[in-house]
């Protein structure tokens, strides 16, 4: 190999040693996983790729690092293509001309004083804050949130309103609760305006959850087909230890269930003396009703819910969604012959390419039966629901009627807009997901 190989906005020489920024790597069998956790910048490799970046990291040339790898593995390997790819998703500095590397006294007094546990030689480590950072915000939080105190607490709150839901059985859930109004514009901005905190809540717990790894998580608004759903972002959780990412996954799930223990046992706590629900205690009712259904919407795991990332972990899968997707794809060209639109799916990790094969089938049968249920139900719901209110609206109702009718057509105008909003910025910047890099 000669010559040199551009990067972001310089060029480096292949007799020359790049610099690595401080990078974390998660070793998973044939494949490693490595990025840096400051930017949430990831890159999967198989093994001996990832060794060969150890090598540039440690202070090897280009030329000196495709010598090792071609004796060790007895192939060559385009060194060039690997610092043009870790350049583009902001691994390498391309200002500097030296290595950060264990034979830097610099550097190495740098990893000494590091309280993060990440080395800048870029050497093994758990994922945490970047070298020269210290915790993240929030870590002690996440930390007391979720210790075995916290967790016994917690226990005993779902424990008591599930037994308090069985003694009493109008504490059960049920879709009644959701009318604790008589005004359907009251019911609805007491829901959205109950179960937007309840939501970030959820969120919350996700990003604690994380951040009591030392990850550093931002909260989005994003869309499930025509849901509107608010996101946490941990991107860094791809380089923790596959036993230690179930807690973040499902502390969302776990927040929900205490969430609707606290309101059942509010409403049980202030019920009327002759036994009925207070107006609190209603409208408690109605967010826990909620809260319900928003935990089994988690279990529609083909919509990339906690439940989806939960089952991709086990499966050790690296994006199972975006797999599917392209398997799908080409069942669909095959049965169309149309053979010059098949993309090579050994591109995709083997794990994703394993479990594709039955998941890409439960996706499609799931976005058909939600699809299909929108069609038969929802729709036709929706028609009789409008029709009720527009027939208020043309015909000569009371003034509190028309305002809560009025109000009502709007809301829902509202949401739906929000929905196209996001599809169409989707659409237009949608973002190139990270692939592995070649050998």
């Amino acid at each position: 190999m000669s010559g040199t190989v551009e990067y972001d906005s310089g060029d480096v020489e292949l007799d020359l040693p790049v610099t690595v920024h401080p990078l974390v790597y998660l070793d998973e069998g044939e494949t490693t996983t490595l990025g840096r956790p400051d930017i949430d910048a990831y890159v999967i490799l198989p093994t001996d790729g990832a060794e060969l970046v150890r090598r540039l990291a440690a202070g090897d040339t280009p030329r000196q690092a495709a010598l090792w790898y071609e004796s060790t593995y007895g192939e060559e390997a385009d060194v060039a293509g690997l610092i043009a790819d870790l350049g583009e998703v902001g691994l390498l500095r391309p200002a500097a001309r030296g290595p950060v590397s264990a034979m830097d006294p610099a550097a190495t007094d740098q990893a000494a004083k590091d309280p993060s546990g990440m080395n800048p030689a870029g050497t093994d480590s758990a994922a945490g804050a970047p070298a020269g950072e210290g915790p993240v915000r929030w870590q002690r939080l996440g930390k007391a949130v979720f210790s075995p105190p916290a967790a016994a607490v917690y226990a005993l709150l779902v424990a008591a309103a599930i037994t308090a839901s069985v003694l009493r059985t109008d504490l059960a859930p049920h879709y009644r609760h959701i009318f604790f109004s008589d005004y359907y514009t009251i019911v609805e901005l007491g829901l959205f305006v109950g179960q937007v905190p309840l939501m970030l809540l959820h969120e919350a717990a996700h990003a604690l959850a994380g951040r009591r790894l030392g990850l550093r998580t931002r909260l989005s608004i994003g869309r499930r087909l025509y849901f509107v759903v608010l996101e946490t972002r941990m991107d860094g959780l791809v380089v923790v230890e596959r036993g230690k990412r179930y807690l973040p996954m499902l502390a969302g799930l776990g927040t929900d269930a205490v969430v609707w223990s606290a309101l059942t046992l509010i409403a049980a706590a202030t019920r009327e003396p002759d036994g009925s629900f207070s107006a609190l205690g209603r409208v408690a009712l109605a967010l826990a009703f909620s809260t319900i259904l928003r935990m089994v919407w988690q279990m529609y795991f083909y919509l990339r819910t906690d439940v989806y990332y939960l089952v991709t972990t086990v499966l050790g899968c690296t994006d199972l969604h975006g797999t599917s997707v392209q398997v799908t794809k080409n069942r669909y060209n095959r049965l169309r012959g149309r053979t010059d639109r098949l993309v090579d799916e050994s591109v995709f990790a083997p794990a994703d390419r394993k479990a594709a094969q039955w998941y890409s089938w439960v996706m499609l049968v799931g976005y058909a039966v939600m699809i299909t249920s929108l069609v038969l139900a929802g729709l036709p719901t929706a028609y009789q629901f409008l029709t009720g209110v527009f027939g208020r609206l043309t015909g000569d109702p009371a003034t509190a009627e028309l305002a809560d009718s009025a109000t009502l057509v709007a809301l829902n105008v509202i949401q739906f807009g929000i929905v196209g909003v996001l599809a169409f910025r989707a659409r237009r910047a949608r973002k190139s997901t990270l692939r592995p890099l070649s050998e």
